[in-house]
């Protein structure tokens, strides 16, 4: 018997399936799986197997991913570690698993160079969240398998950010990307998500997961929101900055903005995106 799944964190197609999911679903055959690591700065995350397909999420450098099929084009198809979500990658961005991350980036943005000197070109850039192991510390550096990355920009792995809406404020005046997870260009959800990972807290990928799984609800009152809160519309998700001021990727501005609380509140809701809920965390 075939159970009803959400194919956004369900490695099953009419095709294939995980091998963990026989007899839970229906699929021509079932595999195991392959554990892969991402050794690309960013690895898009898209709906098919096409440069061209919508971008559901990204993969930063340091996850894990299980590949369940790799196509003669070059593309990959998995599950993310982190949050489970499921969907094509390109084949090139994965590598068998390396040396474990012990180290994660903490500025909104990092520089990859070949050796332990600023005034080398660099190879790559990273973004923040990006996970590294840091084989061993030069003065100012850290040497890592894919270059040196300024050691002011990296800390343990375990470490917690104490507030995450000064984290999501970070990422003020970056481009509005549906689908994005970075300073190149992030969505209203991978604010949230990409903010809370930082603090500790597991975060699903989507606003209509992240409405489900985070925080306590409380009434809709504008008036009573408090700093940290989360608003949920059909499809878009929002932060409370301050009493005042709320906190999003928007496309609206196409950027991560903050704007007056009540005035976005009635925006939103007056394009038909009723009715409003809050989430306390």
């Amino acid at each position: 018997m075939s159970m009803t799944y959400d194919p956004r964190l369900t490695p099953a197609r009419p095709d294939l399936a995980a091998q963990h999911l026989e007899g839970q679903v229906t699929a021509a055959r079932f595999v195991a799986g392959e554990t892969r690591e991402i050794v690309e700065p960013v690895a898009p995350v898209r709906r098919a197997p096409s440069p061209d397909a919508t971008l559901v999420t990204e993969g930063l450098m340091g996850e894990r991913v299980t590949v369940y099929e790799t196509t003669d084009e070059g593309w990959a198809w998995g599950q993310l570690d982190a949050d489970r979500y499921v969907g094509w990658l390109p084949a090139g961005a994965l590598a068998a698993p390396g040396p474990e991350p012990n180290r994660k980036v903490a500025a909104l943005r990092t520089l990859v160079f070949a050796g332990p000197d600023f005034r080398l070109p660099p190879i790559m850039g990273l973004p923040f969240g990006a996970r590294l192991a840091v084989m061993r510390n030069e003065p100012l550096y850290a040497m890592t398998p894919r270059g040196f990355v300024p050691e002011q920009h990296l800390v343990p792995l375990d470490t917690v950010e104490p507030d995450f809406v000064a984290v999501a404020q970070r990422f003020l005046g970056v481009p509005y990307l549906w689908g994005g997870k970075t300073s190149l260009g992030i969505d209203c959800s991978g604010l949230v998500q990409i903010a809370l990972a930082a603090c500790g807290t597991a975060c699903p990928r989507d606003s209509d997961m992240q409405e489900g799984a985070l925080g306590a609800t409380v009434a809709p009152d504008v008036a009573a929101l408090r700093r940290g809160d989360l608003l949920f519309w059909n499809g878009h998700v929002a932060i409370v900055h301050d009493p005042a001021t709320l906190l999003h990727a928007t496309a609206h501005y196409m950027a991560v903005v903050t704007e007056p609380l009540a005035a976005a509140v009635e925006r939103i809701c007056a394009g038909g995106r009723n009715p409003m809920r809050v989430k306390r965390m």
